[in-house]
């Protein structure tokens, strides 16, 4: 149910980045992959401890305001999750925020994988060594149409032009990782000694306990999460943990919007459940959180913890991201 956007296809990329004869080796070969001597356990990243215990999963509600209908919703609302039920779980660790840009880019330098799509569209993975072998005139060319840089890049020396493609690069380190698929999320968590949540743990680390409505409470509030509404940022997405009260009981950061989270299930039926549904079954993975850039979709009911969408775990997205867990 997620909205898929088109992709650029690599040979784009390639002309984008006047490179001649290239492949997927050879754009694999951009971002430095096997360069670095980063161990693939060594990167810092911040964890929250959730405790044993039960929490409230789900929910009871209904759609009493015709939602459906007044926004074409294909499939009913809140069904999918039902029943209401407190579950135990044991205790696990869960990433503090989605994983980042810079994250992201440190396990492409190991394991030589093909960038993003928008990785190569923007040329966040190239290195100074690799744009200081430009001549001065593709080298403003990319400043320009590439990095987006907004100076008159045409009296520009190459020192200044690597200086500020540098910053306009480092603004991307801590957006969250989008466009990539389940397989790919997956992949990234197990490099990192770890897994994907499963949607129970990552539901009890947005509601707590006692089964909150938003990680911050049962109001209701947009400006306490990134919808994507107010235009701040660029395609609706803003570096992760900038929305300081978008924070659930233990402490876990951008569970309500900024971006789709993917998670480890399938989209089946909970125990118990009695709602009927073709979507259910081994086909498509469940995601979580709700995404910015939503325009009229965004909605309360998209940012709830409780709130289940899901899409085929190939697809990728430039609203969708992640997060990992271990176990303790």
């Amino acid at each position: 149910m997620v909205k898929i956007r088109p992709q650029l296809i690599l040979a784009v990329f390639c002309s984008l980045l006047v490179v001649t004869g290239c492949d997927k080796k050879s754009a694999s070969s951009i971002t430095g992959a096997g360069n670095s001597t980063e161990k693939s356990h060594s990167l810092d990243v911040a964890q929250v401890l959730i405790p044993a215990g039960k929490f409230i999963r789900g929910s009871n509600r209904e759609d009493d305001v015709a939602m459906r209908q007044q926004y074409g919703f294909p499939l009913p609302l809140f069904l999918d999750e039902h029943p209401m039920k407190k579950v135990y779980l044991d205790a696990y660790k869960i990433d503090t925020f989605e994983v980042t840009n810079k994250q992201y880019k440190a396990y492409l330098m190991q394991t030589m994988r093909i960038l993003p799509d928008a990785w190569m569209r923007n040329g966040y993975a190239m290195t100074e060594e690799q744009l200081n072998k430009l001549d001065l005139d593709k080298l403003r060319k990319m400043a320009s149409d590439v990095f987006l840089v907004d100076k008159d890049t045409r009296k520009m020396e190459k020192a200044a032009l690597l200086k500020a493609i540098a910053v306009m690069q480092k603004e991307k380190d801590n957006l969250p990782i989008t466009g990539v698929s389940w397989f790919d999320a997956r992949d990234f968590c197990q490099w990192r000694k770890g897994r994907l949540p499963t949607e129970a743990e990552w539901e009890k680390a947005a509601r707590g306990p006692d089964g909150l409505e938003y990680p911050w409470g049962n109001n209701w509030d947009p400006k306490k999460a990134n919808t994507g509404d107010d235009g701040q940022w660029e395609d609706g997405i803003a570096p992760v943990g900038s929305y300081k009260e978008d924070k659930s009981p233990y402490g876990v950061y951008d569970l309500s919007g900024n971006v789709w989270e993917w998670v480890n299930d399938w989209y089946e039926p909970y125990e118990g459940s009695t709602y009927k549904s073709k979507a259910f079954g081994k086909h498509d993975r469940v995601l979580r959180g709700g995404g910015g850039g939503l325009g009229h979709y965004a909605l309360s009911y998209f940012f709830r913890g409780a709130t289940r969408q899901f899409s085929d775990p190939k697809m990728e997205s430039d609203d969708v991201g992640f997060r990992c867990a271990s176990d303790v």
